[in-house]
């Protein structure tokens, strides 16, 4: 192991060591040569680069202004290959330096029959020619000829749907699944817009959700149809479970006007779990305990066991305490003192 001392010590001999090689004839000889190195290389570079030379880039392909009732049955391509002749220092600064504007066609300007349009290349050469220099030589455009179909199609709305499995983590749940927006216009010709009741998402899969998550989905796309918008805003709220307990009567129902019940206990314990969000929301009003006179005289003398009627929305893994009850029928009198 090296102190600091040594280590010090040898980086003050190899710097001394290395000051002296490039001090010396030899390493003066050696800057020397590299300076007219360097010079004979640029001069070199600078005579390659005057001779003319061929040379292919790309240039995009945009379609604006497409009205929303109409519905690309086939896009136009996305670029388009240009060729051309130059000096080398020209073509370099196209390669490095200059960006090129898409090739835009606005929809308006263009009609064809029986929905097809065909756009030459000579109906946008200018557009190429103007973004070039003077001294540049355009040889060839691929493809030659931008062409698209496309339908004029009805359209109505429909909600959107998740296309995919989410689950929430241990102890967590998913209230909800909100979309923004929850529906979106489709247009496709009348044939195909009656099949078409939803608007399926992308798939989408995600376990173990503890946060809540938003996230982006593309609409799943289907030839020769278009919806408005093209995908939608996924969000997911994330609750956590918590457990409450509430005190509940029960009731009978059905009974002739002589008869009255008699539980006991006379109130039941309901333990549910609740997201913790509306842990307050649910009381003991949301739950009702009903069992008609029919039913308890087919028991007997058996005790009844509770069952609930309704369940508020939301509540899960409910348990009943006592599970059992016992009852009693009595006589009531409905003399009215006459």
């Amino acid at each position: 192991m090296f102190d600091y001392r040594n280590i010090r010590l040898l980086y003050i001999k190899f710097y001394r060591k290395t000051k002296d090689i490039l001090l010396s004839a030899k390493g003066r000889e050696f800057f020397v040569f590299l300076f007219f190195f360097f010079v004979a290389a640029g001069f070199w570079l600078l005579q390659t680069l005057n001779n003319d030379y061929e040379t292919e880039f790309s240039i995009p392909v945009r379609l604006r202004n497409v009205p929303d009732d109409v519905v690309l049955i086939t896009e136009p391509v996305s670029e388009v290959r240009v060729r051309v002749k130059d000096k080398g220092t020209v073509l370099l600064n196209y390669m490095l330096g200059k960006s090129f504007y898409p090739l835009t066609l606005d929809f308006s300007e263009y009609k064809g029959e029986d929905n097809h349009v065909c756009v030459y290349s000579s109906q946008y050469r200018k557009k190429i020619t103007a973004q070039l220099s003077a001294s540049t030589t355009l040889l060839s455009m691929r493809p030659d000829t931008l062409e698209y179909y496309y339908s004029t199609g009805s359209a109505k709305k429909v909600p959107v749907a998740l296309q995919g499995k989410v689950s929430a983590g241990l102890q967590y749940y998913l209230p909800d699944t909100v979309f923004t927006p929850d529906s979106v216009w489709v247009y496709a010709p009348a044939s195909v817009l009656d099949t078409i009741t939803k608007a399926y998402t992308q798939p989408f899969e995600q376990d173990n959700i503890s946060d809540t998550l938003r996230k982006q989905l593309t609409l799943v796309s289907q030839r020769g149809v278009k919806f408005i918008p093209s995908s939608v805003v996924l969000m997911l709220p994330v609750d956590i479970y918590t457990e409450k307990t509430v005190e509940v009567p029960l009731h009978g129902i059905n009974f002739p006007a002589d008869k009255e019940l008699r539980v006991f206990p006379s109130k039941v314990k309901i333990t549910f779990q609740i997201g913790l969000s509306r842990f307050r929301e649910v009381t003991a009003n949301d739950f009702h305990l009903y069992v008609s006179y029919e039913e308890l005289l087919k028991l007997g003398t058996d005790p009844y066991t509770v069952k609930l009627k309704n369940c508020p929305e939301g509540v899960s893994h409910l348990r009943f305490n006592p599970e059992q009850v016992d009852f009693l029928i009595e006589q009531v009198s409905t003399d009215n003192g006459y």
